[in-house]
């Protein structure tokens, strides 16, 4: 017998329309997962939780998150796997914030949601909501990921890049974890096992992080103000890391630096890897220290930086650690 946890957050896939109104409300999911034919299984029992107060995944920020990986802790020992309802706009975030929360995590914790919601007649729920239920209950996966449309991909990986078609998630640096078909297909060679005995919640984690995003025409009085706004700066590049080197930018990144502003160079591009130094227009962020967040991507390097500025000491082992796959975020 296995037991999942299903953990609603909030989000499209725990909607319907009101008859009156015709507006989106609230399902109760404990009445509709007992409804499900698919999940009335023998060898499986769901239970259920959510968030003290269900949102929009638009609100969500790190409160919530330790209010999830609370859930999951309270609950580990009983329970072979975890899933987790959540709206797709901020999913990437989460299940990034969630691969470094949950340190030592031995069990499958996997994020799904949905485009349509799950009282509609098209919906894409159902299929995500048993598809992600079965996978928990495999025993395969020791990791955070998100199931969507077919495609187990890994939580930290993981960006949503379309609003309109089921396909809403890809893993641009790293492949799927398991192909969903008439069966489901893993690929063991790519899972990550942490070598941790037992699970830990790091949940001291800061807000104290900008996006400094570049563009043509980009002024002095912006760059300023971004870096002064936070200790901890992604700076999304263009393609393999390169920046203008204009020198009131370079002399303003210099400037943060050496007050202590910890400064990551992360690609707004979805495929390859920030290449620091390889073109002229980036060497120079070498020599002044920005470290290279190599195909990283932006969520992931954003929620990485919360959870590393809570847990280090100093300046030195954060950078040391950002350089470092904790949980399978960033190739070797």
């Amino acid at each position: 017998m296995k037991d999942i946890l299903l953990i609603y957050t909030g989000g499209t896939i725990g909607m319907q329309k009101d008859k009156d109104s015709s507006s989106l409300k609230t399902v109760n999911f404990k009445d509709l997962t007992s409804s499900i034919p698919e999940l009335k299984n023998p060898e499986l029992r769901v239970h259920h939780n959510s968030l003290k107060k269900v949102i929009d995944s638009s609100n969500m920020d790190k409160n919530y998150w330790v209010e999830i990986a609370e859930i999951i802790k309270e609950n580990y020992s009983d329970m072979d796997g975890f899933v987790v309802l959540h709206g797709s706009d901020t999913m990437a975030y989460s299940a990034s914030a969630l691969s470094f929360m949950l340190d030592g995590l031995k069990k499958p914790v996997i994020f799904t949601g949905s485009q349509i919601p799950i009282g509609s007649r098209r919906t894409d729920a159902k299929e995500n909501l048993i598809t992600s239920i079965e996978i928990a209950a495999s025993g395969k996966i020791q990791e955070v990921c998100i199931y969507f449309e077919d495609k187990l991909l890994r939580g930290n990986r993981t960006v949503k890049v379309n609003t309109e078609q089921f396909e809403a998630f890809i893993s641009p640096n790293f492949p799927s974890l398991a192909e969903v078909g008439i069966s489901i297909k893993y690929k063991p060679a790519n899972f990550f096992k942490s070598s941790d005995e037992n699970l830990s919640i790091k949940s001291n984690l800061t807000e104290d992080v900008a996006v400094l995003k570049l563009f043509p025409g980009l002024t002095k009085k912006v760059v300023s103000s971004v870096l002064d706004s936070a200790n901890n700066i992604v700076l999304e590049t263009f393609g393999a890391g390169n920046t203008t080197n204009k020198e009131w930018f370079i002399t303003c990144l210099k400037k943060a630096i050496n007050k202590g502003v910890f400064v990551v160079n992360c690609s707004q591009c979805l495929s390859g890897e920030v290449k620091q130094g390889k073109y002229e227009t980036s060497s120079d962020l070498n020599k002044i220290g920005v470290v290279s967040a190599k195909d990283m991507t932006t969520e992931s390097a954003i929620t990485k930086l919360m959870y590393l500025d809570g847990i280090c000491s100093n300046l030195e082992e954060k950078k040391t650690l950002f350089k470092r796959s904790l949980r399978g975020e960033i190739s070797n």
